[in-house]
Parts: C-alpha cells; structure tokens; sequence
C-alpha cells in the first residue's frame, strides 16, 4: 500500500456484506472515513460496529440505490459527517441470470437488475459527481463484471447491465479526466459472495462456463461437501481454484491507494486455476 488512503472519506453502495463490506472494513483499517450504504439497515450497521470496535471511522446509512434522492441524501451525509466525497463506490448488483426462454420466472428480477445494476451505479455518479467537480478531485469505483465483456447465452440483461456500467464509467472518464478518476472493476467468479443467490436459473451459468461447465459443477459440489483439494483452495497454489472475495476487494483499495495523479482505469483478478472461459 503506498499510503493514499488514510483521511479519505469513501462512500460505499451494498456496504452491509460481499465485496462492499470487505471494502469498507479494509479502507477504514487504513484510515479512511467510510459511509456505508446498503438497503438492508442492519447489515451495514453491524459493519460500522466491527469497524468502530477496530478504532475506525464509519456510519451507516440506509440506501435504496434506485432512487436518485435517497443516493443523493447518502452523499449529503457524508459530507456532512466527513467535509468530503473522495471515492464513490457503486457496489451494490444482483446477478439474475436466466435464459431468454425463462421470462415468465426472470422478469421481475430482470426489472430489479436493470434498476439496480444500471441506474444504481449512474445515481451514485450523479450524485457524487457535484461535490468532486467543486472539489477538483475524486473518484468513482464501479463494479462491473467479466459479464460485460461481450455477450453469452444465459446472461443477456445481466451481462448487458454491465456493459452498461463499463460505457458509463468510460463515458464519465472522458467527461471528467482531470477532476475524476474512474475505476471499473470486473470480477470472475467468486462465490462466496452471496450473489449466487440472485441466479433465477442455475444452468444459465453454460454460458460463460462452456465446456468447464461439468468441471465447475463438481468443484462446487465438492466444495459444498467439504471434499475439494484443500491445496486447489490455496492462494500460494498455483492451481488455486475458487477465488476468495477478499482479492476483490484489495483489488478496489489498490486502486483507491493511488497517487491523486494516477488512475487505475480498469482490473479483472481471477484464480489462476479457475474454471471461466471469459
């Protein structure tokens, strides 16, 4: 780490689990002032405790990331408890996927997808957006997905929802260079998460597996059953097997610890024995 972090007042969308949590404790264990958002109250507070009980600075503030005031009035209250919006990170996502054949079950959660996926991460640059302009500095961190990358079967508005945050990122980018920094981050797949959980139709997974697909399933399997190879769960193993989210995570504060001057544009971070064909 080369010390960017400490003072820094970072916002954090889906702050209360998964990456957002893991993020928020790291850059507050660094010393920066955190304000975690998330639509479920109390799982953001109980991170604000661990951080707090840790000697760091944090609130929790519940958010609702499809509606333009409720992010803003969660920049607001950083600002008002911290003078600042140094980092925005737009976190919070479902992750939908469902074949096109499968409308009648997926719709809703489609809806919910565009909603929160897409609109989410624009009213979190919006809303952020003023206050770094006025400041002459900032940066926002969107999480996106190797999803975006190009399209596959079983992950049509999931994959599109992020390519549609990878062109709102690069859009921002070109708009702001200067004044904002913008970070796009494009995880692999990570299990442990919990966003697994938002899969309508679990078969839609063939898309970006293709043939790894019976070979990913019985890892999983195994991995369920506590049978996998401990040394393929190794990260000193070059056959490591299921990335743990915490890399995720350093990967954001990596790029949050930068110089004002440098700009880590865009990280994909996957297990070097991983099953994914993107």
């Amino acid at each position: 780490m080369t010390g960017h972090i400490a003072g820094k007042s970072i916002v954090i969308t889906g702050a209360g689990g998964g990456f957002g949590g893991l993020v928020a404790r790291k850059a507050a264990a660094l010393g920066a002032q955190v304000t975690c958002g998330d639509i479920n109250l109390a799982a953001a507070q109980a991170v604000v405790a661990e951080i707090v009980a840790a000697g760091g600075k944090a609130q929790a503030v519940e958010v609702d990331v499809t509606s333009l005031p409720a992010v803003k009035a969660l920049v607001a209250r950083a600002l008002e408890a911290f003078g600042a919006v140094d980092v925005m990170v737009n976190n919070a996502g479902i992750m939908p996927l469902a074949f096109i054949a499968d409308h009648e079950a997926a719709y809703p959660a489609w809806e919910r997808c565009i909603d929160i996926n897409i609109k989410g991460v624009l009213n979190g640059m919006v809303a952020a957006h003023d206050a770094m302009i006025a400041a002459g500095r900032g940066q926002m961190v969107n999480i996106s997905s190797i999803y975006g990358n190009f399209p596959v079967v079983g992950a049509a508005v999931y994959g599109a929802s992020k390519a549609a945050v990878n062109f709102l990122s690069e859009s921002l980018r070109v708009e702001s260079r200067g004044k904002i920094k913008v970070t796009t981050i494009k995880p692999t797949g990570v299990p442990a998460t919990g966003l697994s959980g938002t899969i309508v139709n679990m078969g839609a997974a063939v898309g970006i597996l293709a043939h790894n697909t019976a070979d990913f399933m019985e890892m999983s399997e195994q991995m369920a059953a506590g049978t996998f190879p401990a040394e393929k769960l190794d990260p000193e193993a070059m056959d490591y097997a299921s990335l743990a989210p915490e890399y995720i995570a350093d990967a954001v504060i990596h790029a949050i610890d930068q110089p004002l001057g440098v700009s880590i544009a865009e990280v994909t971070v996957r297990a070097a024995g991983d099953h994914f064909v993107l």
